[in-house]
């Protein structure tokens, strides 16, 4: 059980995740870089493994199967391979193992780690550690190997294990390897699930707790289900976690209900869409039992805090409402409380610059920063989040206690990071850091799909289109929001240069309330109609002043009537300036100038299109740098055009059609070369109608030429 390795790049995953979509079989980010490390990076065999997985596996909503499947292309590729029946031990024994430790794989197999002769040609042994020399070689030694071999192998490390005082590990092999219930096994099992969760390591505290489930006691089942749904949630595989934590409702045992329904709330949110309605009167404590109502409490501040992510105003404030009666009996100090009510207003919008924060990685950290961000201070934002991650801060968290190592929560924090990069308008910098990111963590969960958002936003931002990552993060989401997709494809077809295709969508989004995520991305409002006006927002944005300001200005140059906009035109460029983001300052130029073209002011949109490249071009928003050259391209043809259309008229007279052509071509820098190709004549012709040109118009050469055309074309 390895995690994704350093050299596993984005590139290599990219192309992976374009094949996959490419066969109709998207796979999440994170899940294509596990199958590329597990795979050896083999396109063709991830592609096979692939089509056997079911969608919540390939969306990571499912931990991948352990071993994974023997597809033909590894059958194939071993199908020659000739290892003794010692070797064949050693090896079935590796590829078995939990961990890389060479110790107790020997051990197993009766080897002393002195023993300096080679172990196998399929083995890399450095340091007290071993490798596949190619990691699919391990799940074919399983694959050709009997059943009773692999409960032998998983016996032997069992015992060696229990030897090298790894109890907890030993309990998983010797519970793999028994065809009996064993309590006794599960028992250590959970104790350790418990442990790692603690730690982090929620997908080995899964593994554990799934096998410990299978050998449990009916009465002890109830609390191993929670140990489980609880690390599902921590990995990011909702599916999972609400396959466990589903059957303890409405008739589980009462504590392990009450501590697994913030999970379950968690789960039921991301794969529905919305947050679940639960009557916590039916599930309020019966004791006075601090640890159970403080599981009550908190499941209310997570469900309050999941409605208020979906803007879900009324529900969050019911929730509300119930957290607040439980801290009474259990959070006398508001710890808990406090810091996450003003988390849930500043998601609905209505901050406030005294709210309360909390200690570590959500009350903390992530408010924290996002309440610096809202207010204009973004590069503090950023500050805050790099502070949390050296773990300099308090890494206790009321709200989200034993989750604060998870990869969730790590994903919660990235996609902030993100977030602010975008609002500082670091636009490249923004999508690096997202693609590296999903390698790893599942950022499709927090704040109700944002990660998704930002991901396609991005995309368009820097390819013109969606690339590998926005495709496939967007089948990772079960309920993506398709109204965020109209938006989407006004900017695409914004970036294209059409104008009428993005107004068509706008105005489909403006007919439904202009929904949006509650963390404000950037959408599109260059292309709103003349005289419209936006919808009213169905809530309040959160985002910094730079991004509301933006907006306006945008909204204002695009919707005044011309009476209007000849007053106010000075007046929106100047405000523009005090806008820090490059990216939202381009915008504001980019809009400036396409108005000035409507209003037939080319050499006023010339300057603000100029502003606006040069900063989308810093920002790194390279498809909207593209989209502002090619106007800018576009207006200097209509102006060369312009131009030698009064050399034209002037010269008509002067001389014949032929000699025209061949005059202007030249004017426009066409060697006698190029002439000939162009009017599809030889080069001898076009040197005789140049020199009847010459005597014509009084000029002596090729230069002079040029120069009385761009005279003429000056003065007329």
């Amino acid at each position: 059980m390895s995690s994704v390795r350093a050299g596993t790049q984005v590139v290599v995953v990219e192309r992976i995740l374009s094949d996959l979509v490419d066969h109709d079989l998207p796979c999440a980010p994170w899940v294509a870089a596990r199958l590329a490390e597990r795979l050896d990076g083999d396109v063709h065999t991830i592609r096979e493994v692939a089509g056997l997985l079911d969608p919540a596996e390939r969306a990571g909503l499912r931990p991948l199967p352990l071993p994974l499947p023997a597809v033909p292309t590894i059958v194939d590729r071993f199908a020659d391979v000739a290892v003794s029946a010692e070797e064949r031990t050693l090896l079935l024994i590796a590829a078995l193992s939990l961990d890389e430790g060479i110790g107790p794989v020997l051990a197993a197999c009766e080897r002393s780690v002195d023993d300096e002769t080679e172990l196998s040609q399929h083995l890399c042994v450095h340091a007290g550690h071993f490798r596949f020399v190619e990691q699919r070689f391990a799940i074919w030694i399983v694959a050709v190997s009997s059943p009773v071999m692999v409960v032998d192998a998983h016996r032997r490390l069992a015992e060696a294990l229990r030897a090298a005082g790894e109890p907890a590990t030993a309990a998983w092999h010797r519970a793999r390897s028994s065809a009996r219930s064993d309590p006794a096994s599960a028992r250590l099992l959970v104790q350790a699930a418990r442990e790692l969760a603690d730690a982090g390591d929620t997908e080995r505290a899964l593994l554990f707790a799934s096998e410990a489930a299978a050998h449990a006691n009916p009465a002890d089942r109830d609390p191993v289900r929670l140990i489980a749904g609880s690390a599902a949630v921590g990995s990011g595989c909702m599916a999972e976690a609400a396959g466990w934590l589903a059957p303890m409702y409405p008739d589980g045992e009462g504590s392990s209900r009450l501590h697994g329904l913030a999970a379950l709330l968690v789960a039921h949110a991301h794969l529905q869409g919305t947050v679940p309605d639960v009557n916590m009167a039916l599930l309020r404590p019966p004791s006075d039992t601090g640890e159970d109502w403080h599981a009550w409490t908190r499941a209310a501040a997570f469900g309050a805090a999941l409605c208020a992510e979906r803007g879900d105003r009324q529900r969050a404030r019911a929730w509300l409402d119930v957290l607040r009666e439980g801290a009474k009996r259990t959070d006398a100090d508001g710890r808990l409380r406090d810091p996450v009510v003003s988390l849930i207003w500043l998601l609905l919008g209505e901050g406030e610059a005294d709210d309360a924060s909390g200690t570590g990685a959500v009350t903390g950290i992530v408010l924290g920063a996002l309440q610096r961000a809202v207010v204009g201070d973004v590069e503090g934002g950023l500050q805050v989040l790099a502070t949390g991650e050296s773990g300099v801060v308090p890494q206790i968290d009321p709200f989200i206690a034993g989750y604060e190592r998870t990869d969730l929560i790590a994903a919660h924090r990235i996609v902030i990071e993100v977030l602010l990069h975008v609002w500082r308008g670091d636009i490249a910098r923004a999508r690096t850091r997202l693609c590296e990111a999903s390698l790893t963590l599942p950022i499709a969960v927090p704040f109700a799909g944002l990660g998704v958002v930002l991901a396609r936003r991005l995309d368009l931002a820097v390819l013109g289109r969606l690339g590998p990552f926005a495709h496939t993060l967007t089948a990772a989401l079960p309920a993506p929001s398709r109204t965020d997709q109209l938006v989407d494809r006004a900017i695409r077809s914004h970036l294209a240069g059409e104008p009428n295709v993005a107004t068509s969508c706008l105005r489909l989004w403006l007919d439904r309330g202009s929904p949006q995520t509650a963390l404000s991305v950037p959408g599109l409002d260059e292309d709103l109609p003349i005289g419209a006006d936006p919808a009213p927002r169905t809530r309040q944005l959160v985002e910094p002043p730079d991004m509301a300001l933006g907006r306006l200005l945008r909204t204002r140059a695009a919707t005044s009537s011309a009476p209007i906009w000849r007053n106010e035109a000075a007046e929106v460029a100047d405000a523009a300036r005090a806008i820090a983001s490059p990216f939202e300052r381009a915008r504001v130029e980019s809009s400036l100038g396409t108005r000035a073209l409507i209003d037939g002011d080319s050499d006023v949109a010339r300057t603000h299109l100029r502003a606006a490249w040069q900063l989308f071009d810093e920002s790194g928003a390279t498809a909207w740098a593209d989209a502002v050259a090619d106007r800018l391209d576009g207006l200097g043809a209509e102006r060369d055009a312009e131009r030698f259309a009064t050399v034209r008229r002037r010269w008509e007279s002067l001389l014949t059609p032929r000699e025209l052509e061949v005059a202007l071509i030249a004017v426009q820098g066409g060697s006698n070369r190029d002439i000939a190709g162009m009017l599809t004549v030889s080069v001898r012709t076009v040197e005789v109608h140049l020199g009847r040109v010459f005597t014509k118009l009084g000029v002596r050469s090729r230069i002079d030429l040029v120069l009385l055309g761009h005279r003429t074309a000056r003065h007329g």
